[in-house]
């Protein structure tokens, strides 16, 4: 049998995992997990894909990449299933698979295609371990951006999404020290036949004039932003280390919905992070309907090694559990809100092969029958159907 590749995690370990099928390509008998390592439960998810992987193809070689490759290298080393590990850094380096030539990168097998264009973090967000499985932030020069984005569009994506650990720092070590507003209008530039752009998660400290500029008025540029935002209690953001205020954070969605009234926003939240008491914890449920998050990822805090979150004084579990329940139900009520908002609305959708497809401030449609992938076709929908527009 042919290489199998596992992807668990971001989207950039997705968009990397596409280049590895590539990469790896008539390679007989393997199996690459590339794991992810954010928090405990992706640990756990990581090492139940190993073991899946090995029960059902006993005879292959499997190799286990990612960042948890490199976070929970002895623990992964222990598993009897793993036969190796290729280190995150190089993974996409021919050398490191002892492939003699780089093969053709990979094409677009997905209606939405992902450009990494940057890599690992410079931060120090107390809670994080990202930048010790990802290393120091590095980006990928606009030419080669290019070249990335012209490789999808040949492949028939009808929508490119920038990916990157800590994307808003794109520009980072290349020469001028440009933003990533920058890169998006040399994206949109170069390919005037891109109908849509989409970005990955931003960290609203970052985000440049130029950026704000285009993710308000440019319509090839989504109007759906996905916001690194962790936490809505101000203690608790300084405690975790991030740079931004809950202020500050309510202040960009207000301008950027002032500006362009149909976005859509997303955010991270962390659930029962240490010292989270039941005031900070109702700041953070607050922020759900005040921003109008309606695409949200609940992460129940979980201490990991070698951070100084895991020093801090924990939470029990069952608090966690609970607090991360309650963000979850709020997020489903503010979302279900969003949804029925978005009735009786023209809705541009980009079709994929399952039958749904994306609008564009994200929310899934149901498409009638028949409509190929990759067509883009204007819907008013009429109900929600189990989450869907329909």
């Amino acid at each position: 049998m042919a290489v199998d590749v596992i992807s668990l995690g971001c989207r950039l370990n997705l968009s990397e995992s596409e280049e590895l099928r590539a990469l790896l390509a008539g390679e007989d008998a393997l199996v690459v997990v590339n794991s992810c390592a954010v928090t405990a439960e992706a640990v756990r998810q990581t090492r139940q894909a190993i073991r899946r992987a090995r029960r059902d193809r006993p005879d292959a070689r499997l190799l286990v990449t990612g960042c948890a490759a490199e976070v929970e290298r002895m623990a992964l080393a222990a598993m009897p299933e793993v036969d190796g590990f290729i280190a995150n850094a190089v993974k996409l380096d021919p050398r490191a698979w002892n492939v003699a030539t780089a093969r053709t990168p990979g094409t677009a097998t997905h209606t939405r295609a992902f450009a990494a264009v940057q890599n690992g973090c410079d931060h120090a967000c107390t809670f994080c371990v990202i930048p010790q499985g990802r290393g120091p932030s590095r980006s990928l020069a606009v030419p080669a951006v290019l070249r990335e984005v012209e490789r999808h569009l040949a492949a028939g994506a009808g929508e490119v999404v920038l990916t990157g650990v800590d994307l808003t720092s794109w520009g980072h070590g290349l020469p001028g020290e440009p933003r990533l507003g920058a890169l998006v209008e040399a994206i949109l530039n170069a390919f005037p036949a891109l109908g849509r752009l989409r970005l990955s998660s931003l960290d609203g400290i970052e985000i440049d004039p130029l950026l704000l500029d285009l993710l308000a008025s440019e319509p090839r540029v989504m109007p759906h932003i996905h916001l690194s935002l962790q936490h809505g209690d101000d203690l608790i953001l300084k405690r975790m280390k991030r740079r931004h205020s809950r202020a500050q954070a309510a202040a960009l969605v207000e301008t950027l919905r002032r500006r362009r009234p149909e976005i859509a926003f997303g955010a991270d939240l962390i659930a029962g992070f240490p010292t989270e008491d039941e005031a900070a914890h109702l700041a953070n449920l607050s922020l759900i309907a005040e921003l109008g998050l309606v695409h949200l990822h609940v992460f129940p805090y979980s201490a990991r090694s070698k951070t100084p979150a895991a020093r801090m004084p924990q939470l029990p579990h069952a608090t966690i559990r609970k607090r991360a329940a309650e963000l979850r139900q709020a997020a489903a009520t503010e979302r279900a809100r969003w949804l029925s908002s978005q009735l009786g609305h023209s809705h541009r959708v980009l079709a994929e092969r399952d039958g749904t497809g994306h609008a564009e401030n994200f929310a899934r449609v149901r498409l009638a029958p028949g409509i190929a992938a990759g067509t883009i076709v204007t819907v008013i929908p009429t109900r929600v159907e189990q989450g869907l527009l329909a």
